[in-house]
């Protein structure tokens, strides 16, 4: 993979920081575009040789001028688009959530479409919040081509952002592919409306009480298979724009409660949840991205609680963690 040069936006989130850290263990030369600041989850899940590897960009989504420039200038072969406001930040501030969502998007894919001789397309990340809630569909997991129905500002900018996608493979051939993650947990994964049951985990490897704000079933995926999901479609782009859901573990809050209570059972009883589902679908069916781009590695429940609990105990024990920060 050596003459693949990335440019991962939002590289400083959870699923950013995970793509990076994969990229670079594949072999890929990677440059990070995120606003100025410390990037504590590259540092969290990465060490000092790792991070030194990455050549880090400071720039806002919005900037057009500047992004162009970056990859003109960077020779940039593949964009991954993980930059995003979500749930709780466009809700706070809408014409800014609709700046960095919808406009940071139409830049990137712009900008794909200017340097079409050198970048072979988008990889992006939707979200399942561009559907409604359970009670909207049939019962078990959601058809591919279930109806949009987003019930929040942030749902309405991914719909947004894949048309937007949709209308540049139609007008300039610009090829996409876009990922639906649904509650993504692990280690980084600290914002948001659904992070609750990954500050448990968390919060359980530390010790500490924690409760989940809501219940219900849903599907789970470990930030770092959402990367490598990313990666895997980046690499075997179809014809076109598809937009596809994502698998993973199709289980109940409680289960996941239970499962911390497993592995670590002097926490018993201190990590709680709320029974109120949140405004999404029950589960999604994973089988036509499996299709599209080959199977999609995606890790039991169990394992995944415990590589969170695992990796949050020894990046406590380095100091690399500030648990305030993570579970609040």
């Amino acid at each position: 993979m050596g003459s693949d040069r990335y440019l991962v936006t939002g590289a400083f989130g959870c699923i950013g920081a995970w793509t990076v850290k994969r990229l670079l263990e594949s072999g890929a030369a990677v440059t990070t575009y995120d606003l100025p600041g410390k990037p504590a989850r590259l540092e969290l899940i990465m060490d000092t040789a790792e991070l030194a590897k990455v050549d880090i960009v400071a720039g806002d989504i919005t900037d057009q001028a500047m992004f162009e420039r970056v990859v003109e200038e960077k020779k940039i072969t593949h964009i991954m688009h993980l930059a995003a406001l979500q749930v709780p930040f466009v809700r706070a501030n809408p014409v800014l959530g609709a700046q960095v969502n919808v406009v940071g998007t139409a830049i990137v894919l712009e900008a794909a479409r200017k340097f079409a001789n050198q970048v072979s397309g988008v990889t992006y990340c939707s979200s399942i919040a561009v559907y409604g809630p359970a009670s909207m569909y049939p019962p078990g997991p959601l058809a591919h081509d279930a109806e949009f129905a987003p019930a929040t500002l942030y749902g309405v900018t991914k719909v947004t952002n894949e048309e937007w996608a949709r209308i540049y493979w139609q007008d300039y051939q610009v090829k996409s592919i876009g990922l639906r993650p649904f509650f993504v947990y692990g280690p980084g994964r600290d914002q948001g409306i659904s992070s609750g049951p990954s500050k448990a985990m968390v919060a359980a490897a530390a010790g500490r009480a924690y409760h989940i704000g809501f219940g219900g079933k849903a599907v789970y995926q470990h930030a770092d298979d959402v990367a490598g999901a990313l990666i895997q479609a980046s690499r075997n782009l179809p014809e076109g724009a598809p937009v596809f859901n994502l698998g993973g573990s199709w289980v109940d809050v409680s289960e996941i409660v239970a499962g911390i209570d497993e592995l670590a059972p002097e926490m018993a009883g201190k990590i709680t949840q709320e029974t109120t589902p949140l405004f999404t679908p029950e589960g999604v069916d994973g089988a036509p991205l499996d299709k599209a781009i080959g199977k999609v590695h995606w890790r039991p429940l169990k394992d995944g609680i415990r590589d969170t609990m695992e990796h949050t105990k020894a990046a406590l024990k380095a100091g690399k963690l500030d648990i305030e920060r993570a579970i609040n």
